[in-house]
């Protein structure tokens, strides 16, 4: 019987079995602790045959699923891996810190370290990017006079909003990929989402906390953020290189975009074409990084080449099993069904997007793979939905950015290194990414309303 029947005959199973596929993927990630890979896999297999997909055929839906997701991202995921961890070990995160921070004065001082994890968390993973960046957190907070906890939320928040929303951070680009958006206009869409978001977020939150909450700091902790890993340069590099290298992947891919709007028809727009796109883009990025930074780096290149690929190896591995689940959630109907129930719901198309990634980031603990499995399951309806897909995108993003559980890895960073209680990390951190995440579907209302009275 093929799923189309199936579905036909009773759809309130299908969405039974949709819950179950969910519950056991959260059981299998949070109890067994197996890796999200496998529990994808596992969860991708078992949900195939309940749904009464054809052996034969599922896991060809299974392997296609795999391949299409990463033949999106997959380059520019290993790219951008590369590029971030040559940067941090440069030194270049903490000199992106120190040009911002000089800019916003010692009152401001939170809102310039918010907008430093936002740019920082572009090219550098979350976890790496807290844990170099913290140790301005204390001189900070004795300089100033303003509560710990304060710094602690607006880096935090900063860094998880651009990782949720900017591009080419990998959930987002799985995102674009699935939505089929413009990565030009995407990118700018983002910046701007991420900015609004983090200052109320990280800046307005962490403030508004910071007056409420005191925490003391522990010999124990300051020893473990003076940790060597961010001792690593041989020769310090400047301010303006560091905000060179980060600018220019982000330059070639807006060049591609603006010149594409204004030269459509000019030579000029062909080059920028090649140039701007984000493989492309990337790669020029990191091979000009390995050609100037080679200076600042101490310790072999084939030793950061071999760490930033086992970083890649597991992300691409999550990444493309987790396209994997939303092929085959999409080939048994259900993600046609989902869209059609939760519209009888009177549930906009956008609010539902970030409801339905924000409730897969708090229960699997991974902003990535909430990422990739809504976009995959409304990816594909994009053209039903009669709704603007960067808008779409930007609301999937906004959902993956708040609510971190103890689940999530980024939850026990912030509390080992903000030095907080378990308590204390859950008001600051948890509590407010959720409400960045709030201000991003906000804004991203504020568009869409404004659209429709143009």
């Amino acid at each position: 019987m093929s799923t189309e029947n199936w579905t036909r005959e009773n759809r309130n199973m299908l969405l039974i079995l949709f819950i179950l596929a969910l519950a056991v993927l959260f059981l299998l990630i949070l109890k067994f602790k197996i890796e999200p890979f496998i529990a994808l896999l596992i969860t991708s297999f078992g949900l195939a045959l309940a749904v009464r997909i054809p052996i034969s055929e599922a896991s060809a839906i299974i392997a296609d699923g795999f391949g299409s997701t990463l033949a999106g991202v997959g380059i520019l995921i290993g790219l951008g891996i590369v590029f971030g961890q040559f940067l941090a070990k440069a030194g270049a995160v903490e000199k992106i810190a120190e040009g911002i921070l000089s800019l916003t004065g010692s009152k401001k001082s939170p809102a310039g370290l918010a907008l430093t994890g936002t740019i920082v968390s572009i090219p550098v993973f979350f976890d790496a990017a807290f844990v170099i960046l913290n140790k301005v957190i204390k001189s900070l907070s004795t300089k100033t006079g303003i509560a710990r906890i304060t710094f602690v939320t607006a880096l935090a928040v900063g860094l998880i909003v651009s990782h949720s929303m900017v591009i080419p951070t990998p959930g987002p680009l799985v995102v674009a990929e699935n939505i089929g958006v413009d990565l030009g206009i995407f990118l700018i869409a983002g910046i701007f989402v991420a900015v609004v978001a983090t200052l109320v977020g990280g800046f307005g939150y962490g403030t508004f906390i910071g007056r409420r909450m005191k925490t003391e700091i522990t010999e124990e902790a300051e020893e473990v953020v003076h940790d060597p890993e961010v001792q690593h340069s041989i020769k310090r590099i400047s301010k303006k290189l560091s905000f060179g290298l980060i600018a220019l992947p982000i330059v070639l891919i807006l060049s591609n975009t603006l010149s594409q709007l204004f030269i459509p028809d000019n030579p000029l727009s062909s080059f920028f074409a090649f140039v701007g796109d984000k493989n492309v883009a990337l790669l020029i990025a990191v091979l000009v990084s390995l050609v100037v930074l080679k200076p600042y780096i101490a310790g072999p290149y084939k030793a950061q080449f071999n760490q930033s690929m086992q970083d890649a190896g597991s992300i691409l591995l999550i990444t493309g099993a987790g396209g994997a689940f939303g092929a085959v959630i999409n080939a048994s109907g259900m993600g046609d069904y989902l869209i059609e129930m939760m519209t009888s719901w009177n549930i906009h198309i956008l609010l539902l997007a970030f409801i339905f990634t924000q409730i897969l980031r708090a229960s699997l603990g991974s902003a990535t793979v909430a990422l990739v499995t809504t976009s995959s399951i409304l990816g594909p309806q994009i053209a039903e939905l009669a709704v603007s897909p960067v808008l779409l995108a930007l609301a999937i993003c906004s959902g993956a950015i708040g609510l971190s559980l103890p689940n999530d890895s980024g939850f026990w960073v912030v509390n080992r290194f903000g030095n907080l209680t378990v308590a204390q990390t859950l008001k600051a951190w948890s509590l407010g990414g959720f409400v960045a995440g709030l201000t991003g579907i906000t804004l991203v209302y504020i568009m869409y309303f404004i659209g429709q009275l143009m």
